[in-house]
């Protein structure tokens, strides 16, 4: 790894009452003190803080405090400075520009965060989730990322990968003996530990539904036929004008997205172009794009207009867009400007039931915000019922896919030992059980990767 002193600014870019420059490396202190007017801080002890000035020659180019880190006892585990200035983007340029011409050099994107990594500070999935953590947007995520930081998974992992390393060192023991045509691997306890790895690893992947759903948003797509009130409940529900509402059909044109928070989990609300057969070719456009994100949503709130006694086409559109993970939610519109609406509403009702039988129904209006609670409610039961058993939640598609063939790799150890092959094979499928089990913490992983997951990083992190 390159042993560069590194330098970034680690706050946001733009005007700010302070920002933060960060430097780290071997040469950290002795760089920052080559352009620091104050104590000298090659002398100092760990974190403390220096106030003084940071200067370009003879040129003062702001007033600072400086905050010192001494090896190991920092983030990257190497020495670390970090320079508070006035939050001018124009003081922090010159600041790194004067770190530059005393040896130091721009970080890369989440080079700081590689070099805790690569140091042995925080293992990989933890480093990934420090990027979550900043990336995090509701507070369901927040907490997620947090426990992850904290080394949920990896402790998960850790038990698994040591269990199956104690087998996987009697199985090459085995191969050492080969000759001697002994046995020191109980077999039926080994079956027992796979079962019980089996059982954890289903858990952790049946977690990541959930933990996709909180990563993400839930993707909430509102449908109906042409003036059910699409707009008027995605505007209610948001408490704001962003959709225009009309009474001709067909005011919304193309989709429009916005994302609610409810008990802490978002949803991406898409309000789409009214379903109907028409020779408009720009709403023929949006009607199709209404179609592709029902077709990418987890949630359909499909919308009928209580006063509606043909409920053909709402049927036939109904069965078109279902599928089996698609939850649907019906909701009939304009209960407060139809007279005998509960009587409507429970003969909609038995239509739909009959036809349409695996659904959520509710009465509301939008425009007098009745019942729009209920709708939050069950938006929000959708959420709590993707819950898994597991403790640990998996948000990261990595982490998925290396779970999927670590437990691929544990169907085929057990597969091996049903069919008795070979101690040499079954060597084998127990080391690639291993290898995948520790792709999530970084145990085994290669510099392609690497470069991948920590390309994502803000430069500064």
């Amino acid at each position: 790894m390159n042993q560069d002193t590194i330098c970034a600014l680690a706050t946001a870019n733009g005007i700010g009452a302070i920002g933060i420059i960060r430097v780290s490396g071997e040469q950290a202190i002795e760089i920052c003190e080559k352009c620091f007017d104050g104590k000298a801080l090659t002398q100092q002890k760990s974190h403390t803080v220096h106030y003084g000035f940071i200067k370009d020659g003879d040129e003062v180019i702001d007033e600072v405090m400086v905050s010192i880190f001494l090896a190991p006892k920092s983030f990257t585990t190497e020495n670390s400075v970090e320079i508070s200035f006035h939050g001018s983007p124009h003081i922090g340029k010159r600041i790194l520009e004067v770190l530059i011409k005393n040896g130091a050099r721009m970080a890369k994107a989440g080079e700081f965060t590689m070099r805790a990594f690569m140091n042995g500070r925080i293992d990989l999935s933890q480093a990934e989730s420090i990027a979550d953590l900043i990336a995090s947007e509701n507070e369901a995520s927040r907490k997620v990322a947090l426990q992850q930081l904290k080394g949920g998974i990896s402790q998960e992992i850790s038990v698994l990968r040591n269990d199956l390393l104690n087998f996987v060192s009697l199985i090459e023991l085995e191969l050492d003996f080969a000759e001697e045509d002994v046995e020191f691997a109980d077999r039926t306890a080994l079956v027992q530990l796979l079962q019980k790895i089996e059982s954890k690893l289903k858990s952790l992947i049946d977690s990541f539904q959930y933990g996709n759903a909180i990563k993400s948003g839930v993707a909430v797509a509102i449908i109906g036929k042409p003036n059910a009130g699409k707009s008027t409940l995605l505007n209610a529900l948001l408490k704001e004008e962003r959709a225009i509402v009309s009474d001709i059909a067909g005011t919304t044109r193309d989709t429009i997205e916005e994302v609610l928070h409810i008990k802490g989990n978002a949803f991406r609300l898409i309000d789409t172009a009214g379903l109907r057969e028409t020779e408009d070719a720009i709403e023929a456009i949006g009607v199709v794009k209404a179609k592709e994100k029902v077709a990418q949503a987890d949630v359909l709130v499909y919308l009928i207009d209580v006063a509606t006694t043909d409920l053909k086409d709402d049927l036939a559109m109904l069965q078109e867009l279902a599928r089996e993970d698609l939850k649907i939610i019906i909701c009939l519109t304009k209960i407060d400007e139809v007279e005998q609406a509960e009587e409507k509403a429970q003969n909609i009702a038995k239509t739909l039931q009959s036809d349409i039988p695996s659904h959520e129904l509710l009465k509301i209006s939008a425009k007098e915000n009745i019942h729009l609670q209920d709708l939050k409610d069950e938006l929000s039961t959708y959420v709590e019922h993707l819950k898994s058993e597991s403790n640990v939640v998996i948000t990261n598609q990595r982490h998925y896919e290396s779970l999927q063939k670590s437990i691929d790799a544990v169907y085929k150890v057990k597969e091996a030992i049903t069919h008795q092959i070979s101690t040499e094979l079954l060597a084998y499928e127990l080391r690639n059980a291993l290898e995948h089990l520790g792709e999530i913490s970084g145990e085994f992983t290669n510099d392609e990767v690497l470069g991948n997951i920590f390309s994502k990083f803000c430069i500064g992190k």
